[in-house]
């Protein structure tokens, strides 16, 4: 095991390298201009050049590469061009609006799916099988912003039992809650969707497995054998999307954050491609792309905790 632990750190750290180097290549590749477009479109040639000096957008690529990266491995992510104030600080207000947010519908696609699924499975060709099938396809079918738009007019304008936009902050931790649940929803129902379905595919290929027919005639019931055997057996391939799936959820909900002016890390996003904030771009992009193999990593270790075969023959 310690064998396979070394070798995903080696494969996650090649990863992050290779992470920011795309993501620094493309940010500057891109056309446009910070300076150009904080000066705009009547600046003088020679006050965008000062500028641009000032924030060292005129230095050679691999410098401006190499200060970006050095910073962030002290923890400075540099100043925002379009705020002037430090990055850090305004990623770290963010995510903490996106990281609930993601953790709640998560944890509600989760329990939906693997109740569901289960229950899917363990009634294959029946009609309780055909009814939770049809439920998940129309979850795939719903987009997001048409389901946060829905929940808005319904439980915020309609039935006031929700705040239809904006975030207290976390001083207030109940109003904020609140301010989370209907975003929330509109996430995890997509979400809970896919997972419902791999789920049952899932716990179906574990049902036909010798050892499920072994606690049967053990006396096992049905009921019992379903959870405790067939359910972590078929663990794998849910832990695999649904570490995908979080991730996406953080990085994702660009549109929902938009439809409840809710501060997350895709609305900071979004404002910062409009202001030309490169260096802000680039800090979210490359976070985002670290949670993403981060979650890979520590999915990757609990499969293998899982099921040893998937350590290869060395571990």
């Amino acid at each position: 095991m310690v064998l396979y632990v070394l070798q995903r750190l080696a494969v996650l750290a090649a990863t992050l390298v290779a992470a920011s180097l795309i993501v620094f290549a493309v940010m500057n590749i891109l056309p446009g201009n910070a300076a150009q477009t904080m000066l705009g479109s009547t600046a003088t040639p020679e006050a965008v050049a000062a500028l641009a000096q000032k924030l060292g957008l005129d230095q050679p690529a691999p410098v401006r590469y190499a200060h970006w990266i050095g910073g962030a491995l002290r923890g400075d992510f540099g100043l925002s061009y379009a705020y002037g104030s430090p990055i850090a600080p305004l990623i770290a207000t963010s995510l903490a609006v996106s990281a609930p947010l993601a953790i709640m519908a998560m944890a509600l696609a989760a329990g939906i799916s693997l109740a569901a699924g289960v229950y899917a499975a363990d009634r294959r060709g029946r009609t309780g099988d055909a009814i939770v099938m049809g439920a998940s396809q129309v979850g795939l079918a719903v987009p997001n912003f048409w389901l946060a738009i829905l929940l808005v007019i319904v439980f915020a304008v309609n039935l006031r039992l929700a705040p239809a936009g904006g975030f207290p902050g976390w001083d207030q931790p109940m109003r904020a809650l609140g301010a989370l649940i209907l975003p929330a929803v509109a996430l995890g129902v997509v979400q809970a969707a896919i997972l419902t379905r791999v789920t049952r595919s899932a716990v179906l290929e574990a049902l036909n497995e010798d050892f499920m027919r072994t606690a049967r005639a053990k006396g096992v019931s049905r009921r019992s054998a379903l959870w405790r055997h067939a359910l972590p057996n078929a663990l794998v391939p849910i832990l695999t999307i649904m570490g995908l799936q979080f991730a996406n959820l953080i990085a994702g909900a660009i549109v929902v954050e938009n439809v409840f002016v809710l501060p997350g890390l895709g609305r900071l996003m979004l404002q910062s491609i409009s202001n030309r904030d490169t260096l802000v771009v680039e800090n979210c992009v490359m976070l985002t792309a670290m949670i993403v193999i981060a979650l890979n990593f520590v999915v990757d270790l609990a499969c293998a905790a899982i099921d040893p075969r998937l350590r290869g023959p060395a571990a």
